[in-house]
């Protein structure tokens, strides 16, 4: 009898493999890094074949440290890094170009193209989303208009589209040798092209982007199995599929409309289920969809999306050369009691919620002789915790549901100077659950739940555990002073680019 769940978690820098008992415990676990590449000012780009190679890596090196076997595992979910782009070419299984990073900036003028007949907000009906560089239609049309051969190949049905899940799952269940080609809906909620409605692929939307519905994947639930796996996990029900976000949602078991979590991680990202309900959002939030358990009514979710967090703290690492390691920065930002009286917006690749400014670009404001890196180290931490207040404004006026507590997960949360500073900066308290890294127990929750590891959505909220709270300190004047200085200092990043 298989006592374990597993996930596969394709991020933005690393892929993990870990292993979860019925509890929802980690019992196994490894990760690896891999290369981001930079090509021109903007674009961000990483190697599939690396990334499936670091995959089995993970795969490999997590069963051998845990001492266990593929036949402990009762299944295994996938969860990733969203709207990130391959474009590969079904027979050989090699990808025809980089994948497109999220990140990435390089479609502006495609979304631009797009805007000039009915504003950023034309599709938003339809899929939910403002036009974007952040979204993968635009980036799979800059392959198949960019890449020699490749809409001709498209055409004739030898290419296939994914986002990484799609990707990992194709690989994985035996890629040229009848690999499934498949993404759940809350991958496809990202690419621009599903209709939130149908939860199927918007024609209307496939011919205005000129791309071919042979190209992408069939459209299945979150949690069902789409195939078996073969290599290192052969035999394997591959039976959980969910983007990062909504798999730290579900690990976070916020099953119910209302209930909101926060995960700080190279971005951060913000999302609140609104049960079987569409919520367009007229603050800059996305319309998304949550997660869809077999054949049960999809979940959906309003989401605010923020493109620079951890990466900023990467960044002072390894751009300005401030530190050694990520987690000396809260060492640096401890040492001085405030920021000195400046401000990071780190518009690196634009703004994304509530703004969707990809005309922005960051900003250091507020410099005087005074600072020193100390002061620096400390504003990095608050642009996160500023950043994420605006996006609990635009959810607070969206859903008229203010939001009483934040459950937070993803690697920035054993910043207790940060976590502090957030709870001040939002007013309410901040929660810490015991397994933090839920992206990863949502996809093994997913998958387990396919294959009848664990009974029900309910059943697993027995697992679920506070580790720690923190409780706003702030006084309201200083805290509204505070963040008007932000609000300000956002403006000054506006209108960089011509």
């Amino acid at each position: 009898m298989a006592k374990y769940a597993a996930a596969i978690d394709q991020g933005t820098t690393s892929s993990r493999f870990m292993i979860f008992d019925h509890s929802g415990k980690v019992v196994g676990y490894d990760q690896k890094e891999h290369t981001q590449i930079y090509p021109k000012p903007g674009w961000v780009e990483h190697d599939p074949m690396e990334i499936w190679g670091a995959v089995q890596s993970v795969i490999a090196g997590a069963l051998a440290k845990s001492a266990l076997s593929s036949n402990d595992l009762a299944a295994v979910g996938v969860t990733n890094q969203r709207e990130t782009t391959v474009v590969w070419n079904r027979k050989t299984g090699k990808p025809v170009y980089n994948a497109i990073v999220w990140q990435d900036t390089r479609t502006d003028q495609i979304c631009n193209e797009l805007a000039k007949d009915g504003g950023q907000d034309r599709f938003r009906e339809q899929v939910g989303l403002p036009l974007a560089t952040y979204f993968s239609g635009p980036k799979i049309k800059w392959i198949l208009d960019n890449v020699d051969g490749a809409r001709a190949a498209a055409d004739a049905g030898d290419l296939a589209f994914g986002n990484i899940d799609t990707w990992i799952i194709w690989n994985l269940t035996g890629g040229v040798n009848g690999g499934a080609h498949v993404t759940d809906v809350s991958n496809a909620s990202r690419t621009m092209l599903m209709n939130l409605k149908t939860l199927d692929w918007d024609p209307d939307m496939l011919k205005i982007m000129g791309i071919p519905r042979a190209l992408l994947p069939q459209i299945r639930a979150s949690s069902e199995k789409y195939g078996v796996a073969t290599g290192s996990l052969a035999g394997i029900p591959v039976a959980g599929d969910l983007g990062d976000q909504q798999a730290a949602l579900f690990g976070q078991t916020c099953f119910s409309p209302g209930e909101a979590k926060n995960t700080y991680g190279t971005g951060c990202f913000m999302l609140l289920n609104t049960g079987e309900k569409i919520v367009p959002s007229k603050s800059g939030l996305l319309t998304t969809l949550g997660y869809k358990i077999g054949n049960q009514p999809a979940v959906y979710a309003l989401e605010g999306s923020i493109a620079i967090t951890g990466a900023l703290v990467q960044w002072l690492r390894d751009n300005l050369r401030m530190f050694d390691f990520s987690k000396h920065v809260e060492d640096y930002a401890a040492t001085v009691q405030d920021s000195g009286g400046i401000y990071i917006v780190p518009a690196f690749s634009g703004l994304f919620a509530p703004y969707w400014r990809s005309d922005a670009r960051g900003a250091i404001v507020g410099l005087t002789r005074y600072i020193n890196r100390n002061h620096i180290a400390r504003a990095a931490l608050e642009a996160t915790a500023y950043q994420t207040r605006e996006v609990l404004d635009a959810m607070n006026a969206d859903s008229s549901v203010p939001l009483t507590a934040l459950k937070v997960d993803g690697g920035m949360v054993y910043n207790n100077l940060l976590m502090q500073f957030q709870a001040d900066i939002l007013g309410v308290p901040v929660i810490r659950p015991t397994v933090a890294e839920t992206t990863s127990l949502g996809a093994a929750y997913a998958a387990g739940l396919a294959v009848g590891f664990w009974d029900n959505v309910e059943s697993l909220r027995a697992n679920w555990g506070q580790d720690k709270e923190w409780d706003p300190q702030m006084d309201a004047a200083t805290r509204d002073k505070l963040y008007k200085g932000w609000k300000k200092a956002v403006t000054r990043t506006f209108d960089w680019l011509e």
